[in-house]
């Protein structure tokens, strides 16, 4: 691969002999205040039958690990590009190394609890109807809030973490189906993960874990949200919270992943509904002083729509799941999303 340079722990067998059950993806970017204490934590797992790739997007973040010193506590892999390509193209590249069965990706601000890869996996058996699985996130900074029971998706083509700012001891106790797992800590099946086409790269970064649940949806894949698996996020630590980057990534991508993955007659449906949803968000950070970001956002996703198309008719053309499915596991309340908008902010 262009732009790579590779460096392992000294075992170059990794031609999938005796495989680890689950490869464990590790995307860095600028992340060194958060990255030493997610090690320290993914070496106190109870389930040690993983292997951990790093993957350093040209920030040179690793440059200061000792290997010597990780090579004796994991089975180990660092990836480091040569630039940053994005979160989504990271995490391809590291699924494509892996030799698991599983993916389990997790952010470097992502801190998981010794049980977490155990819960996961245990879940992972126990329902072999579905390819995906959602940690359950509590806030690092106010460790009574959760900070995400995996993802929501609303027929506006909005989405939102359920139960987020909500207290931990009383929300998301319960395994569930949801409709995508949060990537910042998640399990995905490897083979379906590469037969979908892992994470959708022209995204860069933010949705393309709810675009990539969106598809393993339509080809007929289910999710569970697992309680049990628990990790402590600190969130946006590499790109801020409300930064214009995250503002500009998350609409386009918002509008990308509606007009790819929204099937009919559902798009046609929902598009009044999606473009008042828009429209709102355009007005409300453009009095938040983000217009700029947010304009960008709309018109970047108009300009490439005919390539958007392109896709939608290929994900469109083998849809396995009946539309009756898919809308069970939607968010459709009319007022929903104003009413998630306004308890947000009112806890914000």
């Amino acid at each position: 691969m262009s732009g790579i340079q590779a460096q392992s722990n000294g075992n170059e067998e990794f031609d999938g002999s005796n495989p680890p059950e689950v490869s464990v993806i590790l995307v860095t970017w600028n992340s060194r205040d958060t990255l030493s204490q997610c090690l320290e934590d993914l070496s106190r797992q109870v389930f040690k039958g993983y292997e951990l790739i790093i993957v350093d997007n040209g920030s040179g973040d690793t440059a200061g690990l000792n290997l010597n010193e990780l090579s004796r506590i994991f089975d180990l892999r660092i990836e480091r590009l040569t630039s940053n390509l994005g979160f989504a193209a990271a995490n391809n590249i590291g699924a494509r190394l892996a030799r698991g069965k599983w993916l389990a990706l997790l952010n470097a601000d992502a801190f998981p609890e010794p049980d977490w890869l155990e819960s996961l996996l245990r879940a992972a058996r126990q329902n072999p109807d579905c390819t995906a699985f959602s940690s359950r996130q509590i806030q690092y900074h106010s460790p009574g809030l959760l900070d995400g029971a995996g993802d929501a998706y609303h027929i506006s083509g909005l989405a939102w973490r359920n139960g987020h700012n909500l207290p931990a001891d009383k929300y998301g106790l319960e395994q569930k189906e949801i409709f995508s797992p949060c990537a910042a800590a998640a399990l995905y099946s490897r083979e379906e993960f590469l037969n979908l086409g892992g994470f959708d790269e022209d995204y860069f970064s933010y949705f393309e874990d709810v675009d990539l649940g969106f598809r393993l949806r339509l080809d007929g894949g289910k999710c569970l949200y697992v309680p049990e698996a628990v990790v402590r996020h600190v969130g946006s630590a590499s790109t801020g919270k409300r930064s214009d980057f995250s503002v500009y990534y998350g609409y386009r991508n918002m509008i990308w992943t509606f007009f790819k993955d929204m099937p009919s007659p559902y798009f046609w449906l929902f598009l009044p509904l999606h473009g008042f949803a828009v429209l709102f968000f355009v007005m409300y950070l453009a009095l938040r002083g983000q217009s700029r970001a947010i304009l960008r956002a709309v018109f970047d996703a108009v300009l490439r729509l005919p390539e958007i198309l392109s896709k939608r008719r290929l994900i469109q053309r083998d849809i396995k799941a009946s539309p009756r499915d898919l809308l069970r596991v939607m968010s459709n309340g009319l007022f929903e999303p104003v009413q998630e908008f306004l308890k947000r902010n009112r806890r914000a």
